[in-house]
């Protein structure tokens, strides 16, 4: 279920709002139970199989949430647990984003005749991924207060507005807001104004931009434009808007989504086509991915503060994996 279909404007966020507002209004946890049944029907709607998946993540880094905050005490078994939580939770994500490339390339060079798995990439895995992640080594840092019900932590990895497309949001940010949020008219109303721009942008602009790049991209025949060069500039130019309208729409749409249910979630884009250099253009665009790699990877690595080989070694682990687990 996407954002801008019918089902989701016309049936889903209206029924949703209704009953959250109108019968739910003073019962904080029937509030939170229902937006987590609330989300994994949004997500099963079109992945029924796969919400079992999400599910199962969310009780796995539910449960390594508790074994680390239980043994606090014992530093060696805190560090295993935070093995097998990066373990399993990097190897299903590797698994059904490269498990028949990986396949395909041990057939080629090794000239075997491995049977190639066909494995579907579920939508949104690794936005939901993250979040668990970032639960629990929020948890084994400190910086959030571990969990000792399973429905809140489902309610942070699987709250539908931020599931599909992001943003990625840490749980130190939303922590106390998962049971001490306060909704109000200024807040609703401000969300709802703030989907409606997102709305706007994608369905007006970027699915726009996109016909006149696929018709661009669709004159390169057997490897050869056959079109003039003003059509392959206004494809490129189409394209770009196409993508950031893509993305900053989706990200005004969660965000504003989640301001109508009381969450307030972090900016994700900031005008990143000003920007004057690339560092600077990576750190306006898709925010709260960097902000995540940058918290959770570089930092940890030593970050800047390290031999300029390190810091090279650094950046390069952070830039392959933003490339291949996103």
């Amino acid at each position: 279920m996407l954002f801008p279909s019918e089902v989701f404007l016309f049936v889903f966020l209206p029924v949703v709002l209704v009953v959250y507002y109108a019968l739910l209004r003073k019962t904080r946890t029937l509030k939170n139970i229902f937006l987590l049944a609330a989300s994994l029907f949004f997500y099963a709607w079109g992945e029924p199989v796969y919400v079992y998946l999400m599910m199962g993540s969310i009780l796995f880094n539910w449960l390594m949430g508790l074994l680390i905050d239980r043994a606090r005490g014992k530093k060696w078994i805190c560090v295993l647990m935070f093995v097998i939580l990066v373990g399993v939770n990097i190897g299903v994500l590797g698994w059904y984003k490269y498990s028949e490339f990986t396949v395909l390339q041990i057939n080629r060079f090794l000239h075997t005749a491995i049977p190639v798995p066909i494995v579907p990439l579920p939508i949104g895995i690794s936005f939901f991924t993250f979040q668990a992640m970032s639960y629990v080594i929020d948890v084994y840092r400190k910086r959030g207060k571990v969990q000792k019900n399973p429905l809140n932590v489902g309610l942070y990895i699987a709250l539908f507005p931020q599931l599909i497309a992001g943003p990625i949001v840490r749980y130190e940010t939303i922590a106390d807001q998962i049971e001490h949020r306060v909704e109000n008219f200024s807040d609703f109303s401000a969300g709802a104004a703030r989907f409606c721009v997102g709305l706007a942008k994608k369905v007006l602009i970027a699915n726009n931009m996109a016909l006149v790049a696929d018709h661009a991209f669709g004159l390169i025949i057997s490897g050869e434009f056959q079109g003039s060069a003003c059509m392959a500039w206004l494809g490129a130019i189409a394209y770009t808007f196409q993508i950031f309208f893509d993305f900053s729409g989706y990200s005004d749409m969660a965000i504003g989504l989640g301001q109508m249910f009381g969450f307030h979630f972090e900016e994700n884009f900031r005008y990143p086509y000003i920007s004057k250099s690339v560092s600077e253009f990576w750190r306006r665009w898709h925010i709260s991915m960097q902000t995540w790699f940058r918290d959770y990877v570089y930092f940890p690595l030593g970050g800047s503060r390290v031999s300029l080989p390190r810091v090279v070694f650094n950046l390069f682990v952070v830039w392959l994996l933003t490339r291949c687990l996103l």
